[in-house]
């Protein structure tokens, strides 16, 4: 039975608050690997993960302020029972 990986947290990873929403910004990665995960897990655990990866943690953590301001809080937060029924992002 194969073991799942152990995951590396970035220093980097925050909560950011804007618009009055708070966004948990998970940066990691799996253990001896360089590259970095991207999420974005909003105030009920509706989560957004960026499907390309980045080289450093804080390219990850730039992209996620950017994205944050040009695209706003609002996009980043799902419905609140956590059931997108395929409208949500």
């Amino acid at each position: 039975m194969e073991e799942d990986p152990e995951i590396e947290l970035s220093g980097l990873s925050q909560v950011i608050n804007s618009g009055g929403k708070n966004l948990s910004v998970e940066i990691y990665r799996i253990k001896g690997t360089e590259e970095w995960s991207l999420e974005i897990v909003d105030e009920v655990g509706n989560s957004t993960v960026w499907d390309d990866t980045f080289t450093s943690d804080s390219a990850a953590i730039t992209e996620a302020k950017k994205a944050i301001l040009e695209d706003t809080a609002e996009a980043f937060v799902g419905p609140a029972d956590g059931k997108s029924n395929g409208k949500w992002r």
